[in-house]
């Protein structure tokens, strides 16, 4: 079952953070997007399998600025599924439901950092083929990725993707 994170979830969101990513930065990263102006907590959404949580994925709100003009966008991260979870659609499932509230949030696109093989598969392209910049962080281009969520964004929108500054204390 899908749902929005609650606060009682804080603490098992953190410990599967930890067994998927085998470091506590993700889950560092996630509780200052929590206490950050850029959360929005129904983009924080749970897999809950036998009452347990068994994935976690989050949005957080960021922005695309083109000269003088700022556009809100989201960002994804991170997207997590407990190692004794993985490859049973979990990740998928997550994303597709996490998208789809950005969608209905009226974000017109959704950037993150990521494998570039896992996610073209929910639409996401390479960023700087369309435009866009990343300062905040020295990355690959195909690990730089956007997903258009509003048709035409791409064609209408370009210049310097910011994630929130919650990320930059974890680099």
């Amino acid at each position: 079952m899908i749902r929005t994170e609650q606060c009682p979830d804080y603490p098992h969101v953190d410990q599967m953070l930890k067994r998927a990513f085998k470091t506590g930065e993700e889950a560092r990263l996630v509780e200052g997007l929590r206490a950050s102006q850029d959360y929005i907590p129904e983009l924080s959404l749970v897999y809950e399998t036998d009452g347990s949580i068994a994935g976690h994925i989050l949005f957080s709100e960021a922005s695309v600025q083109e000269d003088s003009s700022i556009y809100r966008v989201a960002a994804l991260g991170p997207l997590a599924v407990d190692p004794a979870f993985q490859r049973s659609g979990i990740g998928s499932a997550l994303m597709k439901e996490g998208l789809e509230r950005c969608r209905s949030y009226g974000f017109p696109l959704v950037f993150l950092l990521g494998h570039p093989e896992y996610y073209p598969r929910f639409g996401f392209l390479p960023a700087r083929r369309y435009g866009f910049e990343l300062k905040q962080f020295q990355v690959s281009d195909d690990v730089f990725m956007v997903c258009e969520l509003e048709p035409g964004a791409l064609d209408r929108l370009q210049g310097e993707f910011r994630f929130s500054s919650v990320f930059e204390s974890l680099h």
